[in-house]
């Protein structure tokens, strides 16, 4: 099935999956074919989803229909059927897994110059094909070398990094921080604030959540190397 084939209007809703003063999601229904998807309604433009469109990422849920215009973005993209990390129990054993798939991922996409600024357990997804899918690219950017701070301010407390907060533009560095908030989070429970990982683990996400992003790593290939 190639992207073309879902039409929105093809749908019919099956529920209301969140809702907020700037975005709507739903899980819809190809009435021809019975098969799910989830369809976003977002205000504003957002080329992000373009440009995943047009590159697509086995560790990313299939977009098949975007819609681009100045007042709103639609997107029809696969439905993943799976727990989130938010909701469901790691598997023991499966943390280093979902850590270097994270990098993998956040690699092809920092390569596009997409810095995807709301990595948290929520926004990936256990695929019952054994994989992550990381999701939700609302708050995404491409990044832009010419500005110093960004034009919006968005994120999850916790896990944004300060950059997000209007000190200066996030780049790579932003979802490496994030990434480390998680990792510490799967491995204690807990924001490594109040409680940091123990040994080897515990060294690289301090270096990962330094509030200070040059003293990051400065891409997820060399964070990669420390997993």
């Amino acid at each position: 099935m190639t992207r073309w084939d879902v039409k929105i209007m093809d749908c019919a809703e099956i529920r209301l999956l969140r809702q907020s003063e700037r975005n709507t999601v739903r899980l819809v229904c190809e009435r021809r074919s019975g098969q799910m998807f989830v369809e976003k309604t977002l205000t504003g433009r957002h080329d992000v989803y373009a440009v995943l469109r047009d590159c697509p990422h086995p560790l990313l849920p299939k977009l098949y229909e975007v819609r681009l215009d100045e007042e709103a973005t639609t997107v029809m993209e696969e439905y993943v059927d799976g727990p989130s990390l938010g909701t469901a129990e790691l598997p023991e054993g499966r943390f280093l897994q979902v850590a270097r798939e994270l990098c993998t991922v956040l690699a092809f996409l920092h390569g596009k110059g997409i810095i995807h600024r709301d990595i948290k357990p929520s926004n990936i997804l256990l695929a019952r094909d054994g994989h992550i899918r990381l999701i939700d690219f609302d708050a995404a950017r491409l990044h832009k070398p010419e500005h110093e701070a960004d034009t919006q301010i968005l994120g999850t407390t916790g896990f944004a990094a300060p950059e997000q907060y209007g000190l200066s533009q996030s780049d790579v560095r932003t979802d490496i921080y994030a990434l480390g908030v998680l990792m510490n989070v799967m491995l204690t429970g807990e924001h490594p604030s109040k409680r940091l990982a123990e040994g080897r683990m515990g060294r690289v996400i301090e270096r990962c959540t330094r509030v200070n992003p040059e003293k990051r790593y400065k891409d997820v290939a060399h964070l990669m190397s420390a997993l």
